[in-house]
């Protein structure tokens, strides 16, 4: 493998032998990009401190061997390791929005990121009307962040059960300086939360099933099995969402939670409950919501 350091030269003869490595290798990809090429361009710049919007002006630029170095060491750690490339970078995208993270949490990655740079319309008729709003399930608090942005007047709660992921969140929090809009709260879900109650409750919770556990590709196994797993069927969180939220929402308040493709499964789970299932522009029915006046 270190003969490659005398073989290559430009970061052109380095991306096209990432990309063929990657794909001898077998990775997946499903932390931020979906193929080997974009992957291998992410990590290549970053390692370079090169903007990661701008590559074709360096394709021919020959690298130092300190340089070459340093660009080895990392596409061995994504394909020996199969550590995903957010890991490596310390630092994933969603929504436009830049978030610092590491192993103390998943990757940011939700469909609610669409949704809320269109204000989460046609749900939500005026942003500016929202007062309060939950993200359980914070993690990162990337989607606190995205609210906070989305929902300029309200008072936003982001929970989490693992204290590991709000000493993330809280730096996340800190970078774009919403200490005063978002209090970060460890919390099994409402347990902490007392008698508030919200306009929109969101929740991007552990959904996958134990089926889904056994046969999930390494990557996914450097990320935190408590935001994964969710029980036999992935609905463990689900029930208490639906059980529980009601005393939490205003009336005429918003539950929405994201359950993957877990479409049919909630559906089969609860016959009887009303909900609305939504489009993004990248999935379709990955996302449910339910009214105040809907829960039981």
């Amino acid at each position: 493998m270190q003969s490659v350091i005398h073989e290559l030269h430009t970061l052109r003869d380095w991306l096209r032998w990432a990309v063929s490595r990657f794909h001898e290798a077998e990775l997946f990809f499903g932390h931020g990009c979906d193929n080997a090429y974009d992957e291998a361009v992410w990590l290549i710049l970053h390692t370079l401190h090169l903007p990661p919007d701008r590559l074709d002006p360096f394709l021919d630029a020959r690298l130092t061997e300190s340089e070459r170095l340093a660009v080895l060491g990392v596409l061995q750690q994504r394909m020996v390791r199969r550590l995903p490339a957010a890991y490596l970078t310390g630092e994933a995208w969603l929504g436009g929005f830049r978030f610092r993270i590491d192993e103390r949490v998943i990757v940011p990655r939700s469909y609610f990121a669409e949704l809320l740079a269109e204000g989460f319309s046609p749900w939500i008729d005026d942003p500016d009307a929202i007062t309060s709003a939950l993200d359980l399930c914070t993690g990162s608090g990337c989607l606190a962040i995205l609210m906070a942005h989305t929902f300029p007047n309200a008072r936003i709660d982001a929970v989490d059960l693992s204290p590991d992921a709000l000493e993330v969140a809280y730096g996340n929090v800190a970078d774009y300086g919403l200490d005063n809009q978002i209090s970060l709260i460890q919390s099994d879900l409402f347990n902490e939360l007392g008698n508030q109650r919200y306009d929109l409750i969101l929740s991007n919770p552990p959904y996958v099933t134990s089926d889904a556990m056994a046969s999930l590709p390494p990557e996914y196994r450097h990320e935190p099995t408590l935001a994964l797993a969710a029980g036999d069927d992935g609905l463990d969180i689900v029930r208490r969402l639906l059980a529980e939220s009601r005393r939490h929402l205003n009336p005429g308040g918003l539950l929405a939670v994201e359950v993957g493709h877990n479409q049919a499964i909630v559906e089969d789970a609860f016959p009887d409950q009303a909900m609305t299932w939504i489009d993004t522009p990248s999935g379709e029915g990955k996302i449910f919501l339910v009214t105040y006046e809907d829960l039981a």
